[in-house]
């Protein structure tokens, strides 16, 4: 080309030729460099007008000073040798903006007619700006993906082509292969050949047929890592890449190692069952529920028992199952526990399917399972069939009561020949004999008021104790029980009481709490010396009363327990304190029927305070 154009062109054809071209070309004429020829493509890539046409290309376009490009046109001008520039870097000042450009373009010599002298430069060139910014873009994009791919926690791994060359695999899936960087470039085969057998080489090479991406969830996978094949479990994706023809040219394999987690899944159901298993077993109604008391398990014992199929709601099973009587109260008592996180305890009758309008006593139990920050995360409860039990019990009370009542008359009897004997004995100034019947006397009061307790326990569970209410001097009665009480003990019993004046309420049975409560103060402080006594009134229109003790105390996990029927001290120091358990029962009774309540304040080993609040004045219930 260069010959033919020394050969057949003029200047002035050649001139002409680079006008008309349809790519940005120009003629540099002489030593300066004088813009001879610009086409409008080159007057376009230079941003400047048809008059440069004729002035020094410096002139032109000053911005070149200090740029490469005057220097590679003398030595073109110099050598003869033409220079090809490809993607230079170049600043022109276009639209009056300085502007980072790129050009590809040559610069060849012009010769006169005979080739003896170099008469300038012809200028062909093309900007690629927008072509090589997209090529730093996409440099910059892949270093940022490869970047990430490999310090991302995820195994990820790249393979291209039908063959599954490992293109990219960051360290995470090299670890999880249990290999080196060595299998980088090879088959994904060849590398991994325990996948051999296993239906993964399978599923890559028919996504590259179906361009459909695939994912699984907690499967299993046999690799072999330090000479030994090892299973595993991941979640993972296939997910294909596609060329500009649509086709798939390569795989991302995005993967999790979730082991750990199904192992203890399955580990968890394993365990789930064995405990099901061992619920199924038991004799007694176990369930269990949500943090939000949604039952959702039941064992065996309640589909047994019930004949019932499937998880009923709580609510649907307390219509089909309890007791008209024991809905509501066993509702309240669910919704007091669900709400304050605490056990729930209530004996409730089911129905019994054997026989007609029949029920059977159950006893009720219900723990909350709570996480590290005291949130309830699972209920577990049980129902124990107590049927027999109340039952005896009934039985039992029963007997008592008669027992009681049969007791009393020979007792009274009794007590008659106790007080005449020791009378006479007196007259006849044998005193001896007569401190014996005074002894015996002593004994068969004991015995009488261990008689009216059981009675009175009888009363309570048949509902037929019966509170006589008037108005009384409530501080007559506490000075008059203190004395009472003080004529019988060496304790000193110190008294701290308000003026409270009339309340309403039963006033034998007022003082029959109170005999009980100091009663137990100076049998439970026996090491002691002293006990106080206080009343005040509320702001609620109430009276409290307390007494406290310097005894033995009660144990923190048993206070709940001394006002239930027949709790007695245990452990080692119960042959030192004899009695029934029913005096601090029969006290609860009387002071709930008061419309009151009654509490214990105890430390073991300091003593303990009990006291009573009952409203002064008449409330209809």
């Amino acid at each position: 080309m260069k010959n033919f154009i020394r050969s057949n062109i003029s200047q002035e054809s050649l001139a002409l030729l680079l006008t008309q071209a349809p790519v940005a070309m120009s003629m540099l004429m002489g030593d300066e460099f004088r813009i001879r020829v610009a086409n409008p493509q080159m007057l376009q890539l230079w941003g400047k007008p048809a008059e440069i046409i004729g002035s020094r290309l410096i002139d032109a376009l000053p911005e070149l000073e200090g740029q490469p490009f005057m220097d590679i046109l003398s030595k073109v001008r110099t050598t003869g040798t033409p220079y090809k520039g490809y993607k230079e870097l170049c600043y022109l000042v276009r639209n009056g903006e300085r502007e980072k450009c790129y050009f590809d373009f040559i610069y060849a010599p012009i010769y006169n007619d005979d080739e003896t002298e170099i008469l300038g430069i012809s200028v062909v060139a093309t900007e690629v700006t927008d072509q090589v910014f997209a090529e730093k873009k996409l440099a910059e994009t892949e270093y940022t993906f490869e970047k990430l791919i490999k310090e991302s926690d995820y195994a990820i791994a790249l393979y291209k082509g039908k063959d599954l060359i490992i293109d990219v695999a960051n360290k995470t899936m090299i670890k999880t292969w249990g290999k080196n960087e060595g299998v980088i470039g090879m088959k994904l085969e060849d590398a991994l050949p325990e996948l051999k057998g296993q239906p993964f080489l399978d599923i890559l090479k028919n996504i590259f047929k179906t361009g459909k991406t695939y994912s699984a969830t907690e499967d299993e996978v046999f690799l072999e890592r330090n000479g030994e094949l090892q299973t595993s479990y991941y979640n993972f994706s296939y997910k294909p890449l596609f060329n500009e023809k649509g086709e798939v040219y390569a795989i991302l394999n995005f993967a999790t190692d979730v082991t750990e987690m199904v192992l203890t899944k399955k580990q968890l159901k394993t365990n789930e069952e064995k405990y099901r298993n061992l619920a199924d077993s038991l004799p007694i109604i176990v369930w269990t529920a949500d943090k939000d008391g949604n039952i959702d398990y039941y064992n065996k014992r309640w589909y047994d028992y019930t004949g019932f199929e499937g998880v009923d709601s709580r609510e649907s099973a307390t219509k089909k199952i309890l007791h008209p009587d024991d809905q509501q109260r066993a509702q309240e008592l669910w919704t007091s526990s669900k709400a304050n996180k605490t056990n729930y305890e209530i004996e409730y009758q089911f129905r019994d399917r054997s026989a007609e309008d029949a029920y059977r006593w159950f006893l009720g139990r219900a723990i909350p399972v709570k996480d590290a920050d005291n949130e309830v995360i699972q209920w577990i409860g049980t129902c124990t069939d107590i049927n027999d039990f109340k039952q005896f019990q009934q039985q039992k009370d029963n007997f008592l009561g008669i027992a009681s009542h049969e007791l009393k008359t020979p007792l009274t009897s009794l007590k008659l020949y106790s007080q005449f004997l020791e009378k006479n004995l007196r007259k006849q100034n044998d005193d001896k004999n007569a401190d014996v019947a005074k002894k015996m006397d002593d004994q068969i009061n004991k015995l009488t008021s261990l008689v009216n307790d059981l009675l009175d326990v009888t009363k309570i569970q048949n509902g037929k104790i019966l509170l006589n209410k008037s108005d009384f001097d409530f501080d007559e009665l506490v000075q008059e029980i203190v004395t009472e009480q003080q004529m019988s003990t060496s304790h000193k019993i110190y008294v701290d009481s308000e003026k409270i004046g009339n309340i309403y309420g039963d006033r034998h049975r007022i003082s029959q709490v109170m005999s009980n409560l100091i009663g137990n103060a100076i049998k439970y402080s026996p090491d002691s010396d002293k006990i106080h006594i206080s009343a005040k009134a509320t702001d609620e229109d109430c009276v409290l009363f307390s007494v406290r003790d310097f005894g033995i105390g009660i144990p923190a996990d048993k206070k709940d327990k001394v006002f239930e029927q027949y709790y007695r001290v245990s452990g080692s120091k119960e042959h030192t304190f004899p009695g029934l358990g029913l005096g601090l029962y029969i006290s609860s009774e009387i002071i709930k029927r008061s419309g009151g309540r009654i509490f214990v304040n105890s430390i073991e080993g300091k003593g303990s305070e009990f006291c009573f609040e009952i409203p002064k004045k008449h409330r209809s219930n």
